[in-house]
């Protein structure tokens, strides 16, 4: 499939950077009678809609191949393995070395009440002491 039916599918240059990061199938097994292009397409779909796999379009499946696939990604670490292949491909593409040399952390906290996380779960302000708990 080249042709876009949701805003969230790969077009045909980004399939061409993906697919080689895609694992094979398992050798011995059967094999795969979906089509990987579709299954990523889906998981991107629920990664930016938002929705329950059981809402995803038919275009790409039934939900629970998609999900299968999508689990067994992320049990077998391949998305950060995706992720890495994708940032070392800008990166270089950009003229910088493949992996960050530095990090920027952020050590905001926000409060939740005067008295402490505690008083604001408690009925109009008791103690947990004073209420005979």
């Amino acid at each position: 499939m080249s042709e876009k039916v949701y805003p969230s599918d790969m077009s045909d240059a980004q399939w061409k950077i993906i697919c080689p990061l895609i694992p094979p199938a398992k050798p011995g097994g059967r094999p795969r009678e979906a089509e990987m292009r579709e299954i990523i397409n889906g998981i991107l779909y629920m990664v930016r809609g938002g929705c329950s796999w059981r809402m995803l379009p038919q275009e790409y499946g039934p939900w629970q191949t998609v999900y299968g696939y999508f689990r067994a990604f992320r049990r077998a670490g391949v998305w950060p393995q995706i992720h890495d292949g994708l940032r070392e491909k800008v990166r270089r593409k950009a003229g910088k070395k493949p992996t960050p040399s530095a990090a920027i952390m952020d050590s905001q906290s926000v409060k939740t009440t005067e008295k402490g996380a505690f008083a604001a779960t408690t009925r109009a302000g008791r103690s947990w002491a004073a209420s005979g708990i």
